[in-house]
């Protein structure tokens, strides 16, 4: 098992990926380590709806009724499986609601990355499409949700090309208090 260090410093973004994904029962386990993520006053606001086959052309048909437009984009065929991160706001007075969005944040990030280092390839996909009606109905978001995008699953390819973006120089980012 690669530690955390070592798969967060080889995570990247797959934006190809063959046709394999995990099934419903591997996705359990890392949607439960996922969960454990920093959540202030334990509120859970988050849950992920998991799209396979004929979810991801509903997800294409209201796509282009968003945009106005007959048919079904291939945006979401791109992957096999296809997990909407939804945030789940909670009445709080504690915990705001940038927080909550935070935390529903977190869960992607860390399942993207427990994914990756599965040997998954995962991209986290965004978008205006987040906040379209027709792609809300088509989730069946509640009122006090919002789609914070997909993670786009599946196979890594083996030929693919190596990682292209600059490894982070901590020094620009990490500073003290004035």
């Amino acid at each position: 098992m690669t530690s955390a260090m070592e798969a967060a410093l080889a995570r990247r973004s797959w934006s190809k990926v063959t046709d394999e994904a995990p099934t419903h029962d591997e996705l359990l386990t890392f949607v439960a380590a996922a969960g454990r993520v920093a959540d202030h006053s334990s509120l859970r606001p988050w849950r992920l709806i998991e799209l396979r086959g004929d979810d991801r052309e509903r997800l294409g048909r209201a796509i282009n009724k968003s945009d106005g437009e007959k048919g079904s984009s291939s945006k979401p065929l791109r992957a096999p499986l296809l997990i909407a991160v939804v945030a789940s706001y909670r009445k709080s007075h504690k915990v705001p609601r940038w927080e909550q969005e935070a935390v529903a944040s977190g869960v992607a990030h860390l399942l993207s990355l427990l994914l990756d280092e599965a040997g998954w390839g995962v991209i986290w996909r965004t978008g205006h499409y987040t906040r379209a009606k027709a792609v809300a109905k088509a989730h069946g978001l509640k009122k006090n949700e919002e789609l914070l995008g997909w993670l786009y699953v599946g196979g890594k390819p083996k030929n693919s090309r190596p990682e292209r973006r600059k490894a982070v120089d901590a020094r620009e980012f990490l500073g003290q208090m004035p």
